[in-house]
């Protein structure tokens, strides 16, 4: 068929868009696998951005988003709303902010919250409070899985059919609300292959009726145990003020104390923001994602 490339992944067949040019204003080059398999979760639809002037004769960081459907095409985006992050990366990539990069964005499926929810923020809470989650249909975490599915099925056929620098050094995993969370539980997993995470508006409290730090403590003590040291990898925390944003302000200063305690000092290798009158939404995110791609893939 024209315009199609078949590729062959575990045995399974992918159907890759190539040169079909998207409905919707780009920067750059986006390309669509339409149904990602995956014999850890759900197949899922992956969206692959690329830079204006992506070579094969160069080599380029990769920042893993998850959420992917609201990033790019305001007829998926939640609400209408996208981060129109090709936007974003392609200006400070202009302005020779940061290095070149490929954007990899993973859809969510009909199970995100499982996918999103690291195995140990479910685990380690009180049993009273995993049944009150439950309540909420927030239950039986899949995000090692999730993990997996990154780590050993996406990420080595990025690397294979892309020209990007596939070690953990241009590596990157970012997302926002419990994408956010799963992000961090990656970069403690999977130290060796991902150089830094950045966390927006991560929804610390898991519930949306509870808004108690013991929900958020047994997670943010794993993390102080298990997040790398502080040498190389870069950690990036943001909130805003507005919606359910405004829940977050104590639970991300836990985590800056738990960060802290690890030895960390903002600057380089760790920073948190707040962001006075931004809410929980893409419209926020889109207004200030060029800071965290800055921050993960400043020279």
């Amino acid at each position: 068929m024209k315009g199609l490339r078949m590729l062959i992944l575990s045995g399974l067949l992918l159907v890759y868009l190539i040169g079909c040019s998207p409905p919707f204003p780009v920067r750059g080059t986006l390309k669509t696998i339409a149904q990602f398999p995956s014999i850890y979760v759900e197949s899922r639809r992956v969206d692959v951005w690329l830079p204006e002037g992506y070579s094969n004769k160069n080599t380029y960081a990769v920042v893993y988003m998850h959420d992917g459907q609201n990033l790019f095409d305001p007829a998926f985006g939640f609400g209408g709303q996208i981060w129109a992050v090709d936007e974003a990366l392609q200006v400070l990539i202009n302005k020779k902010q940061v290095k070149p990069a490929i954007i990899v964005g993973i859809w969510s499926s009909s199970k995100r919250i499982q996918e999103y929810l690291p195995v140990p923020a479910f685990e380690l809470l009180s049993s009273d409070r995993r049944t009150l989650l439950r309540s909420e249909r927030i239950d039986h975490p899949i995000s090692d899985n999730y993990l997996r599915f990154i780590v050993e099925e996406l990420k080595p056929f990025i690397d294979r059919n892309f020209a990007t620098a596939s070690e953990r050094t241009g590596t990157f995993i970012m997302g926002s609300d419990m994408g956010g969370l799963v992000s961090l539980y990656a970069l403690a997993e999977y130290p060796a292959v991902f150089g830094g995470a950045a966390s927006m508006s991560t929804h610390w409290p898991l519930s949306l009726e509870q808004n108690d730090p013991g929900y958020s403590i047994p997670y943010i003590q794993w993390l102080r145990r298990h997040l790398p040291p502080p040498l190389v990898h870069r950690i990036y925390f943001d909130f805003g003020t507005e919606t359910l944003d405004a829940r977050y302000a104590m639970h991300q200063q836990l985590m800056d104390d738990a960060m802290k305690s690890a030895g960390y000092e903002l600057g380089t290798l760790w920073t948190s923001k707040k962001f006075q009158g931004d809410g929980h939404n893409e419209a926020s995110w889109r207004k200030r994602v060029q800071i965290p791609l800055e921050f993960l893939l400043k020279e």
